[in-house]
């Protein structure tokens, strides 16, 4: 049996990764991996076009790739594990990545997450806010 994920769409910030989110990333999230060598990581930040042209990625992952949005790779397909060698490749920590997901800059989202994460009051549904 299959789980319903569709209960978690309503929710805001949050993408569950399926099994259909990952073959929809395979390629995506192969090229993240390819990144843990020196030499690809090297190959990827010199020619970045070049290099994602190697891999059977749509070109909307590659898009996504090339400005660093990293919630469009997520939405398709992406695996935040795996999108993470992109950031640590440029010497990017998490929290300065991540925090390009949200709407704070990299102290606000900090300070956020070291106060015990986002408010559980307020915004907790997309229905909420007229983005059904």
């Amino acid at each position: 049996m299959k789980p319903d994920f569709e209960q978690f769409k309503d929710i805001p910030g949050t993408t569950i990764f399926t099994i259909e989110k990952a073959r929809q990333g395979f390629w995506l999230n192969q090229f993240c991996m390819s990144l843990r060598e020196e030499a690809n990581r090297k190959r990827f930040l010199g020619a970045e076009r070049e290099y994602l042209d190697e891999w059977q990625m749509s070109e909307q992952q590659k898009q996504a790739v090339l400005d660093r949005d990293f919630q469009k790779m997520l939405d398709l397909g992406g695996n935040v594990y795996f999108l993470s060698k992109i950031f640590a490749s440029e010497g990017l920590s998490y929290v300065q990545a991540v925090s390009t997901m949200t709407d704070m800059n990299v102290e606000q989202y900090q300070a956020m997450m070291l106060g015990g994460g986002r408010n559980v009051e307020g915004w907790r549904s997309k229905k909420e806010r007229g983005e059904a």
